[in-house]
């Protein structure tokens, strides 16, 4: 299926797909979303580019090998519950940090990074399986 229809809309198709997974990242806790879904579209988004495009083209978007990507997101997931430890509280307690921000509070939360490393665990995992499958189907 590597129409050319197909291979010059899907780097369009791809990057909205990235900037979707993006917003629905941010949604977070406080509406449907997070970092389960908002990874799944992204791995999703890459699958796309990689049938159109080829996996080599993929791996030279991401730059970094996809299970790092999934062993970093774990590592930032694991540091999410570090701050309820120096507050001597139960791990994985809700921590929050407010910051002045162009004359606005802006408040960080631990589940924001735990989310975060989530979506990185997801893109770096579902990319890696995406791109195996694909490049064992190109040979």
């Amino acid at each position: 299926m590597r129409t050319i229809i197909f291979r010059t809309i899907a780097p369009y198709l791809a990057a909205l797909m990235i900037l979707f997974s993006i917003f629905v990242l941010l949604r977070g806790h406080n509406e449907p979303g997070g970092g389960f879904i908002g990874g799944l579209i992204a791995a999703s988004a890459l699958a796309i580019y990689g049938i159109a495009c080829g996996v080599a083209a993929v791996r030279r978007a991401i730059v970094v090998h996809p299970m790092s990507v999934a062993a970093f997101g774990l590592f930032i997931a694991a540091l999410a519950g570090l701050p309820s430890l120096f507050f001597k509280q139960s791990f994985m307690t809700t921590q929050f940090a407010a910051f002045p921000f162009f004359g606005t509070k802006v408040e960080l939360m631990t589940p924001m990074l735990f989310d975060l490393g989530v979506y990185f665990v997801v893109v770096g995992a579902i990319a890696s399986i995406a791109l195996a499958l694909e490049e064992r189907e190109s040979d």
